[in-house]
């Protein structure tokens, strides 16, 4: 069974709905991914920013993985790197090309922007994000903080 890649536009709220379904599944995050849906006004704004990329795997109109990712403009020079923050893809659809496809499109919209690179994170004990990644880029050994925002 085929699948198609494509970039949600506003229009698309529906299908983002679902990816967070999806997002919720694969990461068993409940929490985060679904407890305090945003309202279609405020999906629709941020579908419509430039610098938000969210790329939907679609089988038979059913979302199937996705991902998403932020443009960040750099101050240093004129160009901008491509953050993959999220991509999963659902259970039933593992192992059929779908995160390479993503991975591959979002590499082509980060070319035709003038991106200087696509960045991402992974756990050291998911392996199989790991293994995605390294087909695609080379490893760097970083620390990653969480800091929580509080006014002094």
């Amino acid at each position: 069974m085929g699948f198609a890649v494509r970039k949600l536009t506003r229009a698309d709220i529906p299908q983002l709905r679902e990816l967070n379904l999806l997002f919720g599944d694969a990461f068993s995050d409940w929490e985060t991914y679904s407890s305090a849906p945003p309202a279609d006004a405020y999906l629709g704004d941020l579908l419509a920013e430039p610098h938000i990329i969210v790329l939907v795997a679609l089988v038979e109109a059913q979302v199937t993985g996705g991902l998403v990712a932020y443009e960040l403009r750099k101050f240093e020079r004129r160009r901008s790197e491509i953050y993959l923050y999220d991509l999963a893809v659902a259970e039933p659809f593992r192992r059929r090309g779908i995160a390479s496809a993503l991975l591959q499109q979002l590499c082509a919209l980060a070319a035709e922007r003038g991106a200087s690179s696509v960045f991402v994170q992974a756990d050291y004990a998911d392996q199989p994000a790991i293994a995605l990644y390294t087909k695609f880029g080379a490893r760097e050994a970083v620390l990653h903080f969480d800091v929580k925002p509080a006014r002094p």
